[in-house]
């Protein structure tokens, strides 16, 4: 049974790590600026780091329970911590390898990253005057024994721990010296001359050791640092959302530790030591590490060195909105745009909701706020509206992993300002992200909406890649109306004339929509689906892409990260082809096409935008959207321009094999790729043009890259 399954189904969470694989190999990528493949090293342990607080702590809690179900590929919790154990090991020695080779390259740069025994006197008195005036004052070397028991460390604590030799005693007593978070890991080294040098905390303690215990004799010392257990489960049945969740984030910070992580110099005695305290005998415990927390190398990076970073770009406002001299209202009611972040400029959301924030028009606004940002221009604006005498609504989403205190927080402020503040469902996520403005137009109310693929969030949208519809679709904004009624008053939706919602209809849509292409492949009609999200897990639509791909429908993924279907089985799944997209900007976007009886692209196409991944969590316990795209110029945006890119990147792309193996289609050296971000920070979208566009012009993609385009059909 577990074979069948296996060969039906990648494993999730395994398939999680080749994707933060992928992304450390960008930190190898000899096409990418040096500092640049410093911070994908970074992003590749911060991504680690996540995976154990959540992934990992999840199935250990399911082993600690006496749970055994078995995941869609057919294993047990136990087995799935067993092959992650390995995989995880086998990533932390690559991206200890890749640091090394990193550090040369740095220092072939004039940046270097020195150790304290190889600095010069003067060098050396200088680093040694910042410990002593800026960080020495704010430790607390720590002796443990009977009367000095070990302390609480939080996530990601991380320190050093001693053994030392005392007088008249055989046993060692134990130390701890615990770097507080705040404390710079890179400390600058005066050392004269060009560039930039620097040594690390840990190094500048290992060095001043003795001096934090002098009555004692330090014998051996070793660095650690832990992950806790972060994720949290939600009581359905706690009478104040708010408070539970106060409580809930008191108690994240002293979950059980999930991880220890030795540096490669810890003796037995002190790993012993430090297992035994953490109580962590049956967790992951990864030793030989060359450097604990590569999360921390993004300090090094700063702005003086232009040249190693990724060259700058001028995000674009969309000329349509300027045509109507900066009318937001005006633009969205003469035709729909869709905005493409980063590329485009995330003010444009911003200000749509600044303008109607002061427009004696607008009678109300009601909003979704899953992520945004901790100095947040969005919720400034609702804020603003509401102190205006606006009817203000506002859907603050608690369960947002990781960004719940700062909602919290904006909930607050909100509510002073007199909002009304709806904190959506205890069972459900409210995941989708949308806006919807009621301006009062002569005798009628006319609405208009923003939905997104992405969050609210203005330093996200420079870097994730993300689609924004705004519309004054009449229907569209009765169907936008609808769903804030669901989420403020239960009141299931009903005759939506556009838009699909989670968790009552996505999924029922979806398979409408594939089984439409089974029927056209069957007549033999073309018969096509291209798709792109961040994650396919869900094992029931993985089954019915499987339905399709045997009657002979062409299926085209670009899955960014989380991919359980194997392409290419004989027999099940020989049509479908899976690519992942890694490189200068993180893909974010959903977006989902269907041929509908013609080759793609084709005006005929259905497309959609959408909030969801293709996950049971999304298709089933959130609260999200799936929208159409009907104005010609926003479907030839989004289809011809944006899934065509996709579809013929190189540059970027690692193509996913029956195997599960990813292979990176670009070679080293290659002149001729197409880069699917470098286009599109060189080239306009078609809905934000306004009168610049030639509707009668061929699309770019059709004529320069007409080849590579035929190559994936």
């Amino acid at each position: 049974m577990t074979t069948q399954l296996s060969r039906r189904f990648f494993n999730r969470e395994l398939s999680w790590l080749f994707f933060n694989s992928r992304v450390l190999e960008e930190a190898k990528n000899p096409n990418v600026p040096l500092l640049e493949r410093v911070r994908f090293l970074s992003i590749s342990a911060s991504n680690l780091d996540e995976f154990y607080m959540v992934r990992v702590a999840g199935l250990r809690t399911q082993v600690l329970a006496g749970m055994h179900a078995k995941s869609a590929d057919g294993l047990t919790p136990d087995a799935q911590i067993a092959k992650i154990g390995r995989r995880a090991g086998k990533i932390v020695k690559r991206q200890g390898t890749c640091w090394s080779k990193l550090v040369r390259e740095l220092a072939s740069e004039n940046i270097h990253i020195r150790k304290m025994s190889s600095l010069k006197k003067e060098p050396f008195d200088a680093v040694k005057s910042l410990f002593v005036d800026s960080i020495l004052p704010i430790l607390s070397p720590l002796a443990v024994d009977p009367a000095h028991p070990f302390p609480f460390l939080p996530n990601f604590g991380f320190g050093m721990a001693l053994s030392m030799d005392v007088e008249g005693r055989d046993e060692p007593m134990y130390g701890l010296i615990i770097i507080p978070t705040h404390v710079p890991r890179f400390l600058p080294v005066q050392a004269g001359g060009k560039g930039q040098s620097y040594v690390l905390i840990e190094d500048v303690l290992t060095t001043f050791a003795q001096d934090l215990f002098p009555d004692f004799d330090v014998r051996h010392t070793g660095l650690f640092r832990i992950t806790r257990d972060s994720d949290i489960a939600v009581d359905e049945d706690a009478e104040d959302l708010v408070r539970h969740f106060e409580f809930l984030l008191k108690k994240r910070r002293r979950g059980r530790v999930i991880r220890l992580e030795l540096g490669e110099e810890v003796v037995p005695e002190l790993r012993e030591f430090l297992i035994d305290s953490f109580e962590c005998w049956e967790e992951d415990i990864q030793d030989e590490n060359k450097m604990l927390g590569l999360s921390d190398v993004s300090q090094i990076i700063n702005k003086q060195n232009t040249e190693l970073l990724f060259p700058s770009f001028n995000a674009r406002f969309p000329e349509r909105i300027r045509e109507f001299e900066g009318d937001c209202f005006a633009a969205i009611a003469a035709k729909d745009i869709v905005v493409h972040h980063p590329y485009e400029e995330f003010d444009v959301v911003i200000q749509f909701l600044k303008q109607a924030a002061v427009d004696p028009n607008v009678v109300a606004i009601k909003q979704t706020l899953y992520r945004t940002s901790d100095d947040s221009p969005i919720v400034a604006a609702l804020i603003e509206a509401a102190e205006n005498g606006k009817s203000v609504t506002a859907l603050v989403e608690l369960k947002a992993r990781f960004d719940e205190a700062t909602n919290l927080r904006w909930a607050r402020d909100l509510e002073r300002a007199g909002a009304h503040v709806v904190y959506g469902f205890v069972g459900y996520k409210t995941h989708a992200k949308v806006s919807l403005v009621l301006r009062r137009e002569g005798s009628r109310l006319r609405s208009y909406a923003h939905l997104g693929t992405g969050n609210y969030h203005a330093q996200n949208a420079k870097i994730y890649t993300d689609l924004a519809l705004f519309t004054a679709d009449p229907d569209m904004g009765e169907d936008v109306g609808k769903l804030f009624n669901y989420v403020t008053s239960y009141s299931k939706p009903r005759n939506l004339s556009k838009l699909v919602i989670a968790p009552m209809g996505l999924r029922d849509a979806l398979y409408g929509h594939i089984d439409d292409e089974i029927t056209l492949a069957k007549e033999g009609k073309p018969a096509c689906i291209w798709a792109k999200m961040n994650s396919l897990v869900d094992a029931d639509m993985i089954d019915k892409l499987y339905e399709a791909s045997q009657a002979g429908v062409q299926i085209d993924l670009v899955v960014r990260g989380i991919c359980c279907l194997r392409p290419g089985v004989p027999g099940l799944s020989e049509t479908i082809r899976v690519k992942s997209i890694v490189g200068r900007f993180l893909e974010h976007s959903r977006i989902i096409c269907f041929g509908n009886g013609s080759a793609m692209p084709h005006d005929d196409a259905k497309v959609f935008v959408s909030s969801a991944d293709w996950m049971p969590r999304n298709l089933d316990r959130r609260v999200e959207t799936l929208i159409p795209i009907d104005d010609p110029t926003v479907h030839g945006q989004v289809l011809d321009q944006i899934m065509v890119a996709n579809l013929i990147d190189t540059a970027n792309s690692w193509e996913l094999d029956s195997k599960g193996k990813y292979r990176r289609l670009s070679k080293e050296g290659e002149i001729e790729q197409f880069s699917a971000h470098a286009y599109f920070m060189k080239n306009p979208s078609l809905s934000g043009r306004g009168q610049a566009l030639d509707n009668d012009a061929p699309l770019p993609l059709e004529t320069i890259f007409a080849e590579k385009l035929k190559a994936t059909k």
